[in-house]
């Protein structure tokens, strides 16, 4: 069995297994109604839409394939966001990046990029997976201007791929994967943009 629960630090963040003791500070940094904007639902709607995610995504993690991380400030010790690795694949040795937010007054920090950068090192280095891939909302360009700039490779469109459950609106999903052997190329990169995002 893969340990999908580690504790991941960072120069930036550190990548804390979800908690109910994350709740208050999450809580807070969810407000910005622009951070779901291309969710299937609203967490940060209200108290009662928030503690529902929470409680959701903490049994998906006891039930297994799913784990969630609180993404937590080097600096500040505060939560701003949460990551997660879903839909496990330990016989493929392979593994899914996603339900990615972020407060916004995170947004440009760094924190994103040196996120993905230890879930990508675990992913690789320790877990051994040949694949990781991500799915987001073809509409958002800021997701997928980030995958890109990872790099990750563009590997199509999947129409009408989920409904949200927000507002019943069909979800097409952008589909982009790193794999094995690129995975020295985009850590090298990642590793450069986050020197970059220290120094500023």
């Amino acid at each position: 069995m893969w340990d999908l629960q580690p504790t991941l630090i960072g120069e930036i963040v550190r990548l804390e297994p979800l908690g109910r003791q994350h709740r208050d500070s999450l809580l807070a940094a969810s407000r910005p109604p622009e951070i779901w904007e291309y969710w299937p639902m609203n967490p940060g709607a209200g108290d009662a839409p928030f503690d529902a995610w929470l409680e959701r995504c903490l049994r998906e993690t006891v039930d297994g394939g799913d784990a969630h991380f609180a993404t937590v400030m080097q600096e500040t010790g505060q939560a701003v966001g949460s990551t997660s690795f879903c839909t496990a694949r330990p016989d493929a040795r392979g593994i899914e990046i996603g339900w990615t937010w972020l407060t916004p007054t995170a947004w440009g920090t760094g924190a994103n990029t040196e996120a993905k950068f230890l879930q990508l090192r675990y992913a690789f280095e320790t877990l051994g997976c040949i694949r990781v891939d991500f799915d987001t909302d073809v509409e958002n360009a800021r997701s997928r201007a980030a995958l890109s700039a990872l790099p990750a490779k563009f590997e199509g469109v999947w129409r009408n791929f989920s409904i949200r459950e927000s507002d019943g609106r069909r979800r097409s999903s952008a589909f982009y994967s790193v794999i094995d052997d690129e995975w020295p190329t985009v850590r090298e990169n990642l590793i450069a943009r986050i020197a970059d995002a220290r120094s500023t």
